[in-house]
């Protein structure tokens, strides 16, 4: 898939993003919106997957540990097809499918509930020394927040799957420099991230979240990598795409009201036309 083609998709997930917080009148669209296109080239290039079996025991598996960015998984789960995109309209609502935070039991394609931060790191471990074991195919991803990193058991997670050499792990850190209180550095500096990760024997890979070349670049030297797991750090920008919300704290785990969705799709719609 091109890269035209992969932005495309990427447009399109923002704005089921945006629908989606909007509609449920409260969510988290600043960490989501970052994420999109590092989840973008996920499921739409990388993974080993198939909407139409979301239960393939050799399906990739994906752990979005930054749980509150669930509204990024589940509009690029919409929009991959594991279910219609007019679900994203029922996000946090009564009877909805859609929880606030990712729901294993429920929801076609999450491979991994989350909400508590810190854990989801500990849970990929898992997944994959269970394909080592089973000497299964399979690959496992999974996606950190930078402020989530300030949690322990992430660096415990971290350390284990050092020693364990597992290359069947890739850990992508969305590193957009913010979090609810503000910026990470000044919050609970995590910096800096990729020693840290060198540091417990990883593959370590820094790159522009938003650049698909970069994207395509690291995840093909992530599956080429033997002997360790590999950490991207993606670079990124909170509130990706959406003009007001772009670099803003404030947008965090606030939803836009009627007015602001109308700005925030019309700035989607235009760059969709680029």
């Amino acid at each position: 898939m091109d890269n035209s083609q992969l932005k495309k998709h990427a447009n399109d997930i923002r704005k089921g993003i945006i629908t989606a917080v909007h509609s449920a009148k409260s969510g988290h669209p600043g960490g989501s919106l970052s994420a999109a296109d590092i989840l973008t080239y996920l499921y739409f290039e990388e993974m080993n997957i198939d909407p139409s079996n979301p239960k393939n025991e050799e399906r990739d598996r994906f752990v979005l540990s930054k749980g509150h960015a669930a509204p990024a998984l589940y509009s690029t789960l919409a929009n991959r097809g594991y279910f219609s995109t007019e679900e994203l309209e029922t996000l946090r609502h009564v009877g909805s499918i859609l929880q606030g935070h990712p729901d294993m039991k429920h929801i076609p394609g999450v491979d991994m509930s989350a909400g508590s931060l810190g854990q989801g790191l500990s849970a990929a471990c898992g997944m994959a020394l269970s394909a080592k074991l089973d000497r299964a195919s399979f690959r496992v991803y999974t996606m950190l927040g930078d402020g989530e990193i300030q949690e322990g058991q992430i660096w415990e997670a971290a350390m284990f799957a050092g020693h364990r050499k597992l290359d069947n792990l890739v850990v992508i850190v969305d590193n957009n420099g913010l979090q609810i209180d503000g910026n990470v550095a000044d919050v609970c500096s995590p910096y800096p991230i990729d020693k840290k990760f060198e540091a417990f024997n990883f593959n370590v890979i820094n790159i522009d979240g938003h650049d698909f070349d970069a994207i395509r670049g690291a995840f093909t030297v992530a599956k080429a990598c033997k002997g360790m797991p590999t950490a991207i750090i993606a670079h990124t920008v909170k509130g990706k795409g959406v003009s007001f919300m772009e670099d803003q704290a404030s947008w965090h785990g606030t939803a836009p009201n009627d007015e602001q969705f109308e700005t925030a799709m019309e700035d989607l719609n235009k760059a969709g036309e680029l």
